[in-house]
């Protein structure tokens, strides 16, 4: 969180607002509305340092030091060589596609996308937005208050996802959304957004996409916001590749009515610098999410997820495993809490964070937290850091199996826990596919040395 202080004459994010993108001209009134608001936070907010409690692992020198600039209009839509791969064939006719937070409709199909189901962008409609809970909804979750980045977001975003289910809808079809960070020249600020709401008793699973392309620098300052309203299930796939000279920070709220159910997976493999800021709120009794999280960096690499549950209802559950892979020199961190408010009895609440070391110079931060005043619930949490178990390596081994190759299958085997949940096959084998060459390209540095 940051502290509210008024900004340094000459701050980065001065210097974004006096030189970045500025909001649409044709915005909507309520719309103008919500961005003056937003300004006037990024106004008395102060970029996050190390002396903020939830910010000192995370060291954002580097970020600040940046001269963003919006992207260029004309190269905003440019195909591209490489686009073919980013595609899934369970979701090649439900995808929606944004390069630098803006829809490119030449990159998008959604034919398919089933009735009851409203997969659009906001540019397209906010002048109706009666027939969809977007002034109601959006800007809501995500913390504008106390979070910079989502202030700021909220000032400059020039478009959004929109995904919205209606009552009772089961979407078979999974649906993509494909963000896309690209830079040709200088660094490019990029303001991503996304809004979706699961009305009651409906059923989907969406996956959220970030990727870079090109060898440009990028920030990508995302902001996500998930309804899930009573009775409905949301499986929520979520995956963070960009480049190794992108910076991204997404700042992501889930609001969960009774019986509602929402399901993650977030699996982190690209960026410079990444942070992942979740938040899930249990609003109605016998909300129950479950959040899986991988990482696997390496190199220079650092990967940050900060996470809070908070059940301020009786009867629900959630449980949370996190998992980060980190080779060479990379820094992990996962700050984790769990918080159960004092009227929210016979909450059932587990955290697990597990974390693999594949060098001597590689580090991880981990804190799993729990904040209960409630006295009638079952919560516990518990964290490892270390390298592969040697016994296991042996028990391999003693069964032929090279040494290499046996650390490749125990560093795999941890990965494929989170892996093999995915609901894609497409997604699932891609993913794999990435892991097994990152660990093979650690095999064979290992054997250069």
């Amino acid at each position: 969180m940051s502290a509210v202080r008024p900004m340094e004459s000459d701050s980065f994010l001065e210097r974004l607002t006096r030189h970045g993108a500025e909001p649409g001209v044709d915005d909507a009134g309520w719309l103008k509305e919500l961005r003056a608001r937003a300004a006037e936070r990024v106004a008395t907010l102060r970029f996050p340092g190390g002396r903020d409690e939830a910010w000192r692992f995370t060291d954002l020198s580097a970020l600040s030091g940046l001269a963003l600039e919006p992207a260029d209009a004309q190269t905003l839509h440019a195909p591209f060589a490489d686009f073919e791969r980013l595609i899934f064939p369970e979701a090649a006719a439900t995808r929606l596609v944004f390069v630098n937070g803006h829809y490119a409709p030449e990159l998008s199909d959604a034919h398919d996308v089933p009735q009851g189901v409203t997969f659009t962008h906001l540019r397209e409609r906010q002048g109706a937005a009666q027939d969809m809970p977007v002034a109601a909804q959006l800007a809501r979750h995500a913390d504008m208050q106390h979070e910079v980045f989502t202030a700021f977001n909220t000032r400059l975003f020039p478009d959004a996802a929109l995904l919205h289910i209606a009552r009772n809808v089961v979407c078979e079809r999974p649906l993509h959304l494909l963000f896309i960070a690209t830079a040709q020249q200088g660094p490019v600020l990029n303001s991503p957004r996304c809004l979706v709401v699961s009305e009651r008793g409906s059923v989907c699973t969406l996956v959220e996409e970030y990727v870079g392309l090109g060898a440009g620098v990028t920030f990508t300052n995302a902001v996500s916001e998930m309804v899930v309203e009573e009775g409905a299930r949301l499986r929520h796939v979520r995956l963070q590749d960009e480049t190794r000279t992108a910076f991204h920070i997404t700042n992501h709220a889930v609001a969960l009515a009774r019986d509602a159910c929402y399901q993650s997976i977030a699996v982190t493999l690209g960026a410079r610098l990444s942070r992942y800021n979740l938040a899930v709120t249990h609003h109605g009794p016998g909300a129950e999410c479950a959040l899986e999280g991988l990482t696997l960096v390496g190199g220079q690499q650092l990967a940050d997820t900060h996470s809070v549950i908070d059940h301020t209802a009786s009867q629900g559950r959630s449980t949370q495993l996190n998992k980060c892979i980190v080779d060479e020199s990379a820094h992990a961190v996962f700050n984790g809490k769990i918080a159960v408010r004092r009227d929210a009895q016979m909450n059932d609440a587990r955290q697990q964070s597990r974390n693999l070391l594949l060098s001597a110079r590689a580090r991880v931060n981990t804190k799993p937290e729990l904040l209960i005043l409630a006295d009638d619930v079952k919560c516990s949490h518990g964290a490892t850091v270390g390298q592969l178990d040697e016994e296991q390596v042996f028990y391999l081994k003693c069964r032929g199996i090279p040494d290499s190759a046996a650390r490749n299958l125990l560093t795999y085997a941890f990965a494929a826990e989170i892996v093999e949940k995915i609901p894609l096959v497409s997604l699932r084998s891609r993913l794999s596919a990435v892991i097994l060459e990152r660990i093979h390209a650690h095999a064979a540095a290992e054997v250069m040395r």
